[in-house]
């Protein structure tokens, strides 16, 4: 009983770390900025991590998924139980400060692959943990299934897949993408809401001087029917947020003008997307100088989007750039694509091709 029950578990969260794994690894660069969330002033106050949250994040969702293959394997059972314990220690500290503070709104666990409410990540956390400390508990019935030689082989193998992961994720984009700007999405039918889509939901707490005490009554939006008192302020709490569009945020702006939906309806559209100019490989604006001009000639609307447009005045120049940059949001130029600077080719707000800048010759025109 104790030997199956040992497997079942092994099984399971070995199964677990490899997809929790697998999912951030194909976008390392994605909880890279998760990492730089919790870093920030206002949340952990460790700044001083942030210029190393792409290597942070590397190491731990490789190690993540290691660690399952380990457990499958039954190979290393100590130090693979033991490392095990201290990641999910580690992500449920991290979940439930998300969850308690709600300062960060996701944990990021499963990438963009797979979304949980923070207290829901916090409580897959703790059970992961009880699975875990049962497995130490029957850590004798743990056996391996092969040879400590091909168990080794295996490991290399995980770990060379995973360093070529990388590299390929980094130098291109990711192998898959789990978000809303996916190629074949348009965007404009991304931000529609339905007409019968849950509404956000509000309770609104009065508070009342009746007397020689404060009385809260709490409504949700009527102002409350008071037989006597003095009201005194009135505060708003949000209970569910409603439906929220896979597309939000999406503007795009120009000296306090909205040119959003006009650049969805171009028929030929091209953006040249660097969500920080400040820290984009300016080599890979040789290229996309080429692109651009090539692209101009034949019919497109060129633009650059970046948050800062006055930043890249200077780049402009220096490469004799022939488009002008509008401003967008930071969050959404992360979300639509990780490379900096990027590509981006659209026909009517639909998404027909994106790239890194490693990969403008793949653009067609």
């Amino acid at each position: 009983m104790k030997k199956a029950s040992a497997s079942i578990i092994r099984f399971l969260v070995g199964i677990i770390f490899i997809i929790s794994g697998f999912v951030k690894l194909v976008d390392p660069m994605g909880f890279s900025f998760k990492l730089e969330e919790y870093f920030h002033p206002t949340v952990l106050n460790i700044e001083f991590f942030t210029p190393y949250a792409y290597p942070i994040a590397v190491f731990v969702v490789a190690f993540e998924l290691i660690l399952g293959v380990l457990l499958l394997l039954g190979a290393f059972k100590h130090f693979t139980l033991i490392s095990l314990l201290g990641l999910t220690i580690f992500f449920g500290f991290l979940t439930f400060y998300t969850a308690y503070f709600n300062k960060v709104t996701d944990c990021g666990c499963f990438g963009d692959a797979l979304k949980f409410t923070p207290w829901g990540s916090f409580t897959k956390d703790m059970i992961l943990l009880a699975l875990i400390i049962i497995l130490w508990l029957l850590r004798e019935y743990i056996t391996p299934l092969y040879s400590q030689r091909t168990s080794i082989v295996l490991l290399l193998l995980t770990i060379i897949a995973c360093g070529w992961l990388v590299y390929y994720t980094h130098k291109h984009l990711p192998i898959i993408d789990f978000r809303p700007y996916k190629i074949g999405v348009n965007i404009e039918k991304g931000m529609e809401i339905p007409s019968d889509a849950p509404k956000p939901i509000y309770d609104y707490h009065w508070k009342f001087k009746v007397g020689d005490r404060e009385e809260v009554i709490t409504t949700q939006g009527a102002y409350p029917e008071v037989e006597e008192g003095t009201f005194i302020s009135v505060e708003t709490e949000q209970i569910s947020k409603g439906y929220q569009p896979p597309i939000h945020d999406f503007v795009i702006e120009k000296d306090g003008e909205d040119y959003t939906q006009s650049m969805l309806e171009e028929s030929k559209l091209l953006m040249i997307i660097s969500y920080d100019l400040s820290k984009a490989d300016e080599k890979g604006f040789s290229p996309i100088k080429k692109l651009t001009d090539k692209a101009l000639k034949k019919g497109y609307k060129v633009i650059g989007l970046t948050p800062s447009p006055e930043q890249a005045k200077i780049l402009i120049t220096k490469y004799g750039l022939n488009f002008d940059f509008y401003a967008t949001d930071l969050t959404t130029l992360k979300t639509m694509v990780r490379a900096n600077p990027a590509i981006i080719r659209l026909e009517r707000g639909t998404i027909k091709q994106k790239v890194s800048y490693n990969d403008v010759q793949k653009i067609d025109l």
